[in-house]
């Protein structure tokens, strides 16, 4: 009898900093978990070691008020994009997630935006920016969509 092929497993990225991000993060992971390899990536190593994540990595943290730090983050969310070659990155925030999201998108990967709920008023600087590139934006509050660029489906809390 001939063996089957074995299914390659699409590899997802799952990118967010510590607190509102990675909590929201975990309450989109489990619709993917049980059928494709998920890398998870966070800023804060006490989640690498309080969860029981078998695939997860840290990275540092930064915002737009650290130019520096900024250019760095460039150079390890490049390095973690290209080691990891994944098929999709899907991010919540906040500007870790927003490079590593652009490297994906760089390389050919599908990149998937989710904004925080806590961004009722508008997007947040790192939401507007991956609306310009990413292949799929969504807000958590219907009035903020704009049908196109930005899409709403619920929201996650």
């Amino acid at each position: 009898m001939p063996k089957k092929p074995a299914i390659k497993k699409t590899t997802i990225l799952a990118v967010a900093s510590k607190g509102g991000h990675w909590e929201q993060l975990c309450q989109i992971t489990p619709a993917f978990l049980d059928t494709h390899v998920t890398m998870f990536v966070t800023t804060d190593p006490g989640i690498v070691q309080d969860r029981d994540l078998k695939n997860c990595c840290t990275i540092k943290d930064y915002s737009q008020s650290e130019p520096a730090k900024v250019i760095m983050g460039l150079i390890e969310s490049y390095q973690l994009v290209r080691k990891t070659k994944p098929a999709v990155v899907i991010s919540t925030g906040a500007a870790p997630g927003l490079l590593c999201l652009l490297w994906g998108r760089v390389f050919g990967a599908k990149t998937i935006w989710v904004d925080s709920i806590a961004n009722a008023e508008k997007l947040s600087l790192s939401g507007r920016l991956a609306s310009l590139f990413a292949t799929l934006t969504f807000t958590q509050w219907e009035s903020l969509a704009d049908g196109t660029r930005i899409q709403y489906a619920g929201s996650l809390l």
